[in-house]
């Protein structure tokens, strides 16, 4: 079968949906409102839809891989945002460096678990 993918659009929830919407804006992505229950967030041609919509069991084993090109500067970044001071929940851990790249992480409002990356070269 010949893959013609254009996109991939994962889908997470919320368990307080306006916190979330603010969380992801503070983050640097752009929103897109959709409905009065769901937001596409993008940034550079890629993108994921938020829901208003919250099942623990879900959202505690929700995980979301982001390469980005720079790890060192996105955490960077990061930590000048102070999220965890704006958002209760909000945890960042620091890159970690593996065989194949380096990671760091944010937990957001909700408890999903962002991981932002780079491979090595």
């Amino acid at each position: 079968m010949e893959n013609t993918a254009k996109s991939i659009r994962p889908f997470i929830g919320a368990q307080n949906f306006e916190t979330s919407r603010s969380f992801y804006r503070d983050l640097g992505f752009e929103e897109v409102v959709l409905s009065h229950n769901m937001s596409l967030f993008k940034t550079d041609g890629l993108g994921f839809y938020l829901q208003d919509a919250y099942v623990k069991d879900w959202i505690d084993n929700t995980m979301v891989f982001l390469e980005v090109a720079d790890v060192d500067a996105y955490w960077d970044k990061l930590v000048t945002l102070n999220l965890p001071e704006k958002y209760q929940g909000v945890r960042l851990t620091p890159i970690r460096r593996e065989s194949w790249g380096s990671e760091c992480f944010v937990h957001d409002p909700s408890g999903v678990l962002w991981h932002f990356g780079a491979f090595n070269k």
